[in-house]
């Protein structure tokens, strides 16, 4: 039973990374540890056969498999090229799904990846179901709660002038845009809080930019004011980069709902009071 317990708590969490845009991912080779293969060759076989399983459900290998190979130093200085994958959850699914379910941590390893990919469809298609309103009611209170713990990890990192603090990283996400600028854009007041009137899509853009530059202001242990602005500036510009290689919208492209999260919420209440 204890055994059971160390399997399913942290054999497979203790070895997943999240990388800088807050996605998480495994490399192969740890996860060939993890499962109790010994040799590379033996294991690339179950990892092409899940590459295999991939493609036949119509998702894209790259997504899910990316190739991550590089040079690793072995005897007399010398090197050669290591094989290894970031892999997606999903990837490492299918990769127990095809692995020797006689071994004990494959079993395991075949439950934990089932429900713990279910949990995020399902927590996708609870999101994705919602109408326009709703996903900004959930999003905009997901970035009032980051928000808080932002400015904490800011006040910890030392700083003392938010509204600059903030402008840094809105001009990195925005092609150079300020509160100010950004707010007279959207033909808003003083007043009027900007986050207020985005839609989903932008307050997800700035959700991510709020989450990884909190972790980026801990990890990196950024201990003064000019350092926290040029890395909150370097965290908006990621997403912004990485929106553009996507190939998706522009946030200051980005139509300005015509209701306010005020408005909003208050029309819901309604709602629920006349039932």
């Amino acid at each position: 039973m204890n055994q059971i317990k160390e399997y399913s708590e942290t054999t497979f969490e203790s070895i997943k990374h999240v990388n800088e845009l807050g996605i998480e991912f495994w490399y192969a080779r740890e996860l060939m540890q993890a499962l109790e293969y010994s040799r590379w060759g033996n294991f690339e076989k179950v990892i092409e056969k899940a590459k295999l399983a991939c493609k036949l459900s119509e998702n894209l290998i790259s997504d899910h498999f990316a190739d991550v190979s590089k040079m690793v130093t072995i005897g007399s200085n010398a090197q050669r090229k290591q094989d290894d994958y970031e892999l997606s959850r999903y990837a490492c699914y299918l990769i127990v799904q095809n692995a020797d379910s006689r071994k004990q941590v494959v079993a395991f390893g075949q439950t934990y990846f089932a429900v713990q990919t279910r949990k995020q469809e399902i927590t996708e298609e609870y999101f994705n179901s919602l109408d326009e309103n709703k996903k900004r009611l959930i999003t905009r209170g997901q970035t009032i709660d980051k928000n808080k713990t932002l400015y904490k990890a800011a006040k910890d990192s030392g700083v003392e002038n938010y509204g600059k603090f903030t402008n840094y990283g809105y001009q990195g996400l925005y092609g150079g845009e300020t509160a100010k600028q950004i707010a007279k854009r959207k033909g808003l007041t003083d007043k009027d809080e900007i986050l207020d009137y985005m839609g989903s899509e932008e307050l997800v853009d700035n959700l991510f930019r709020i989450v990884q530059t909190e972790a980026k202001l801990k990890n990196e242990n950024i201990s003064n004011e000019h350092d926290a602005n040029i890395a909150h500036h370097e965290v908006g510009k990621a997403v912004r980069d990485t929106i553009k290689r996507l190939g998706g919208t522009m946030p200051e492209d980005l139509p300005t709902p015509e209701k306010s999260i005020a408005q909003i919420e208050k029309e819901e209440l309604q709602k629920l009071e006349i039932k």
